[in-house]
């Protein structure tokens, strides 16, 4: 039997990738696993220092990789973060960069309590398009998908997307 294919699901903060991923592994059940690293991280403290300037942790990468390498070899892996080019690029089959009209990511970050430097700043990482950027420098091209992620409609098309991709996928391993 050909294992399940890991899924990345990456984007600027705010875009929905928690929902997305969320949404994911409830429709798919005990078939695959769900991590946010950021979450993962807090839990295991994969920091390696706290960053004053921005005001949050910084990622010890080399540790989430070692923390992770096991579930990835096995497959069925649904990972969420807005970073994706410390991921070996072995570890998945498909990622997805979700990308939101900067007046909803704007909306969506204040709505979080960030403070207007770090809305700003990641409001312009989404205008330059740079996960989408550093996706496509870490993984092949063919592998790397964008899809808009502003409505709940967005979600739920997304979501199919997905399925259909997992469909396609199974027909080309068998």
């Amino acid at each position: 039997m050909t294992k399940l294919p890991n899924i990345l699901i990456t984007g600027t903060p705010g875009v929905g990738k928690s929902t997305l991923a969320a949404e994911l592994a409830a429709k798919f059940g005990t078939d695959y696993e769900y991590v946010s690293v950021g979450d993962l991280a807090a839990e295991e403290e994969l920091y390696d220092g706290y960053d004053e300037v921005h005001k949050c942790h910084i990622l010890d990468e080399d540790r989430v990789v070692d923390e992770l390498e096991e579930k990835m070899s096995a497959g069925g892996m649904i990972v969420d973060y807005h970073g994706s080019d410390f991921f070996p690029e072995r570890w998945f089959q498909v990622v997805f960069v979700l990308r939101a009209d900067t007046s909803v990511l704007y909306d969506r970050l204040q709505h979080r309590g960030y403070e207007l430097r770090k809305v700003q700043e990641n409001v312009q990482c989404e205008i330059f398009g740079t996960v989408l950027e550093e996706a496509h420098r870490s993984y092949r091209f063919e592998i790397v998908k964008e899809l808009p992620s502003n409505t709940l409609e967005d979600l739920e098309e997304n979501v199919e997307v997905i399925l259909l991709w997992l469909v396609d996928w199974g027909m080309m391993q068998s």
